[in-house]
C-alpha cells in the first residue's frame, strides 16, 4: 500500500469524526458490531482515497456508510444471515423519553434497510429529497416513494407513535 499525501489529516478526521460515523452507522445498521464494521470499511475506503477527498472528506465518508450499508443489506438478502439486533444506541434522559426511543427503535426494527437509510438521510442528517437522492445515487421519485413507504409502515407498525411521525399523510 501506498503511503498517504497527509496522514496526520487522515489521522485528525478518524480522531473527531469517529464517534459522529458511528452513531449514524448504528442508526443505519440496528447493530453495533455491524456499525463498527460498516464504519471501518468506509475509512478503509476513504483512506485509499485520501488525496482526492481531502478537502471535503466527510460528505464522502458518509455516502460510503449509506451505500455499504444497502449493499450489505443486498447480499444478506440473497442467502447470507443477517445479524441479530443490539441494545440502544446511546442513553437517554428521562424515563418517558427511554420508552419513546425504545418503542421508536423497535418500530424502525421493522423497516427495510433502504426505508431505515432514507429516514436516517432525512431525519437524522436532515437532508433534503435531492440530495438524498444524490448521496444514495437513486431518483428523487425513489427517495419519495420510500420515505411515504417507511412512514406509513411506522403508522402501521407503531400508531402510538403517531404525533412524533405525523398521524396523517405526508
Amino acid at each position: 500500500m501506498r503511503p498517504m499525501p497527509d496522514e496526520a489529516a487522515f489521522v485528525e478526521f478518524v480522531t473527531t469524526r469517529t464517534g459522529a460515523l458511528m452513531r449514524t452507522a448504528f442508526l443505519l445498521t440496528r447493530d453495533h458490531q455491524l456499525a463498527e464494521d460498516l464504519v471501518q470499511t468506509a475509512l478503509f475506503k476513504a483512506a485509499m482515497a485520501w488525496e482526492r477527498i481531502e478537502g471535503e472528506p466527510e460528505p464522502y465518508v458518509r455516502r460510503i456508510l449509506y451505500t455499504e450499508n444497502i449493499s450489505w443489506w443486498r447480499r444478506r438478502a440473497r442467502g447470507v444471515p443477517e445479524a441479530t439486533t443490539a441494545g440502544a444506541g446511546e442513553p437517554a434522559g428521562p424515563a418517558e423519553d427511554l420508552d419513546l426511543q425504545m418503542s421508536l427503535e423497535r418500530a424502525l426494527d421493522l423497516l427495510t434497510p433502504k426505508q431505515r437509510t432514507v429516514l436516517v438521510l432525512r431525519y437524522y442528517e436532515d437532508l433534503t429529497e435531492a440530495e438524498t437522492a444524490r448521496v444514495l445515487r437513486i431518483a428523487v421519485g425513489t427517495v419519495k416513494s420510500t420515505h411515504r413507504q417507511a412512514l406509513d409502515r411506522l403508522r402501521t407498525v407503531a400508531p402510538h407513535l403517531g404525533e412524533l411521525i405525523g398521524a396523517g399523510r405526508d
